[in-house]
């Protein structure tokens, strides 16, 4: 099971087809009265145009509070009985990896730590961060978006590069792809699990 999260990513990295990202300033549509709240507990805004972490119409948006209904701190179970998970692996560190039905399915990975959503990530263009950054820029272009706001880091080992963003508690986080150059994989979600994840990689 050691690997097994590297070759899912992998195979979906490779096959993932890259489309256009949405314009920076675009806004998607708002979907009201959405299963969000019910799932995971976290208020989101339905204004168009609010903040991050609003419930968009579509799978366009990406950012520190989820996607869509997967937002993070929803409950596995809960998540389940609602028929949005699709296949789940349990790592040797208890974490769960997952993938989930309806209109993000092929879109998005998800992570659970005890019981509860720690990481969203995709390898496909759109999503996009509010900021307008996605799979398929070059590291130069997610620098250029964030300036101050991000910064590139190393693993421990020294071997890989990302390029890393801050929200509090909340990470976005760029990695590269295995047989291309530039953004292979876009993830967001707890920075204790997201971050030290990159920078130490798994205990098992």
């Amino acid at each position: 099971m050691r690997h097994l999260r590297t070759i899912l990513l992998t195979g979906a990295l490779a096959l993932a087809v890259v489309a256009p990202a949405a314009p920076a300033g675009a806004h998607p549509g708002v979907r009201s009265g959405s299963i969000v709240d019910d799932l995971s507990g976290v208020a989101t805004d339905r204004r168009p145009g609010g903040p991050p972490g609003r419930s968009t119409a579509g799978t366009d948006l990406l950012d520190v509070r989820g996607a869509g209904t997967f937002r993070i701190g929803a409950s596995l179970d809960r998540l389940t009985a609602a028929g949005l998970i699709d296949w789940t692996v349990v790592e040797c560190d208890g974490v769960v990896q997952a993938g989930v039905t309806g209109e993000w399915a092929g879109v998005i990975l998800v992570a659970f730590r005890n019981g509860r959503l720690v990481e969203v990530g995709t390898a496909t263009a759109p999503p996009r961060s509010p900021a307008g950054a996605s799979v398929g820029m070059s590291f130069a272009e997610v620098a250029r978006i964030y300036g101050r706001r991000g910064a590139f880091i190393r693993n421990d080992a020294g071997d890989a590069t990302a390029y890393l963003v801050r929200f509090g508690s909340r990470v976005e986080l760029f990695t590269g792809h295995p047989i291309r150059p530039g953004v292979g994989y876009f993830q967001v979600g707890r920075a204790d699990h997201v971050e030290r994840n990159f920078r130490q990689g798994r205990s098992c």
